[in-house]
């Protein structure tokens, strides 16, 4: 039992996964076995619902300057985003000198179209090296973490924000409550701060388990942002389901009383009190199909390495770091993992020490089975590899249970 983050309720832990490494720090093999392990186990509120993770990684350990995930390195994000961009360019940020602020810009993704339409902006980002690529395209940013702090400078020589936005980003900061101070000291009157995360009760319906991983500190419901939002002066103003990252919601919040919510938000508070978000019984029943995902898993890598059948990984995401660690999945069932990031190549999955090639050794020739951690782009990228299904290969997929494609 711990302490709510956000209201400071009792927290009622659900599933353990036992030691994890920092999910997106990809050791060189010298660096083997210089890596950090934390304890990766979750609970949920029973006053809030939040769900959130008991032991804290530290943000200079999850997000260094060398972090190497790409935002923009995916077709379909970068569509994603410059419609999101091309909607807010056509209604918050469409009145007189409107200045947009994003958390977690990464690589500028969705920075590059406010940019383009001439809208003043800046980007936050701790991760030098991706807001480098920002700053190259034009897109003006700010290295750094984002906090009541930073919020308070940008107020100070920009003024307030019309819209603060922000993608995948929030649920990994565990201070949250300087999170939105901040919001409240940038945000201009009558202006919204907008955030899409990971959805639970995607996670929960699909059996998701590999969204739980350090970065991930909190998992968003609907009523839980809704309680979370409130605590912080703000009102939760609508709700909109994304497709992206297997399920993903968009959260609109404005402070209290400046705007009113859409019916969306009462509409899916009743989904979720239909799928039994606020029960401890749901997430047991996750836990139980956790167990029994990972040890199918597992099996089915086993008997296809004792039956002389090559089988490599696609993706090293950092979703992939809870599956094999959990799962023992090691170089022994799965000998490398191919990856096209650059910054990935060459080095090692964190924990279980698979080696992770370049896109080219996925042909070279082709395996027979491919385990696909990006699962959450696997229309995007089974398109993409249709000679390796020509040429006899299958896709393992291990949500929302264990099947071979």
């Amino acid at each position: 039992m711990s302490d709510c983050r956000i209201c400071g309720g009792p927290v009622q832990e659900f599933f353990d996964f036992g030691p994890q490494p920092v999910s997106d720090v990809f050791p060189k093999p010298a660096d083997i076995g210089t890596e950090h392990f934390y304890r990766l186990a979750v609970g949920f509120c029973e006053r809030c619902t939040m769900v959130q993770q008991f032991e804290e990684v530290s943000r200079e350990r999850m997000f260094p300057a060398d972090y190497p995930y790409r935002s923009s390195g995916s077709a379909l994000m970068r569509r994603h985003f410059e419609q999101a961009a091309a909607h807010y360019l056509a209604t918050e940020l469409s009145g007189p000198d409107p200045f947009y602020v994003e958390i977690g810009c990464n690589d500028g993704i969705m920075l590059s179209s406010v940019q383009a339409a001439g809208i003043r902006h800046l980007g936050v980002d701790p991760a030098e090296e991706a807001v480098k690529v920002a700053g190259a395209s034009g897109s003006r940013v700010h290295v750094g973490f984002f906090e009541e702090a930073t919020a308070r400078r940008i107020r100070e020589t920009d003024g307030p924000a019309n819209l603060i936005f922000s993608a995948n980003t929030i649920s990994h900061i565990a201070y949250i409550d300087s999170v939105f101070a901040g919001v409240h000291a940038l945000l201009a009157e009558g202006g919204i701060f907008v955030f899409e995360d990971r959805y639970l009760g995607d996670i929960i319906a699909n059996t998701y388990f590999d969204q739980i991983y350090d970065e991930h500190f909190y998992l968003f419901s609907v009523r839980s942002v809704q309680a979370m939002a409130e605590r912080f002066g703000f009102d939760l103003v609508d709700v909109e389901p994304l497709p992206v990252h297997g399920g993903t919601m968009r959260y609109t919040t404005a402070r209290r009383g400046e705007r009113q919510p859409t019916p969306a938000v009462a509409r899916w508070l009743s989904k979720e009190q239909e799928q039994k978000l606020a029960e401890r019984a749901t997430y047991e029943s996750f836990g139980a199909k956790i167990e029994s995902n990972c040890e199918e898993l597992k099996a089915l890598l086993t008997r296809l390495r004792d039956e002389g059948a090559r089988v490599v990984g696609y993706g090293a995401t950092c979703k992939s770091a809870t599956v094999t660690n959990y799962c023992g999945i090691g170089p022994d069932l799965v000998p490398f993992i191919c990856d096209s990031t650059v910054e990935k190549q060459h080095r090692v999955t964190p924990g279980s020490h698979i080696p992770i090639r370049p896109p080219a050794a996925f042909s070279s020739p082709y395996p027979d089975y491919a385990l696909l951690f990006a699962w959450n782009h696997a229309a995007e990228i089974m398109a993409k590899e249709q000679e390796f299904r020509a040429a006899g290969g299958k896709w393992i997929l291990y949500v929302p249970d264990v099947h071979i494609v």
